[in-house]
């Protein structure tokens, strides 16, 4: 029986000694990623890579900033409200997950009485939403609507994208850049016209 009792505990100081190391132990990913910052990023670029929904038009971008703005605005669900609909078929009754890409980020999400998503596609010059960087900048860590259609973007959650870092910001921008422009505008009256073709 004490020879028992001995294994018992032997095994239960061992089992501590193991829980007290996972407690401090960083995860591998963690500790892979304390030792090199960067491959974090590296990460997310190929996660982007690999979520883009639509024809991308690279020249002149540096892939891996727009890849990484893919993973800001695929993975953080941009096109919940500027893609609609969203999907082609319905993923939540087990369809397979499939971007609708004939309207992404084509704006037409209505929350309300007059408060439709904007197109943020890119204009003819290649501007997201026709805006240039720093208003695009701007209107997304402030929600400045710079339309005057209303005073501040009132469902778009700019509060939370006021942290995004410069170069976070400027690689949603460029993602956005890339992508197929549409014509139109849901969000405004009168819609533009033109606006892939000027």
């Amino acid at each position: 029986m004490y020879l028992r009792f001995k294994k018992v505990l032997a095994g239960a100081a061992f089992l501590a000694v193991a829980a007290g190391a996972l407690t401090i132990t960083p995860r591998r990913s963690e500790a892979a990623s304390d030792q090199n910052p960067n491959q974090d990023e590296k990460l997310k670029i190929q996660i982007g890579a690999m979520i883009v929904p639509v024809r991308l038009n690279l020249q002149g971008k540096d892939p891996d900033t727009v890849y990484l703005g893919s993973y800001l605005v695929n993975a953080a669900g941009c096109n919940d409200c500027h893609t609609n609909p969203q999907y082609i078929g319905n993923p939540f009754a087990g369809d397979p997950i499939q971007i609708n890409a004939a309207v992404y980020m084509g704006g037409g999400r209505t929350f309300g009485p007059g408060v439709i998503s904007r197109n943020i596609t890119p204009d003819a010059a290649g501007e997201p939403a026709g805006m240039s960087y720093s208003d695009f900048a701007l209107a997304m860590r402030t929600g400045k609507d710079f339309d005057n259609i209303h005073p501040l973007l009132q469902t778009m959650p700019w509060p939370r994208f006021r942290a995004l870092t410069d170069r976070d910001m400027q690689a949603i921008y460029q993602y956005l850049s890339t992508i197929p422009c549409l014509e139109g505008d849901p969000g405004v009256s009168p819609a533009p016209t033109a606006r892939c073709t000027q």
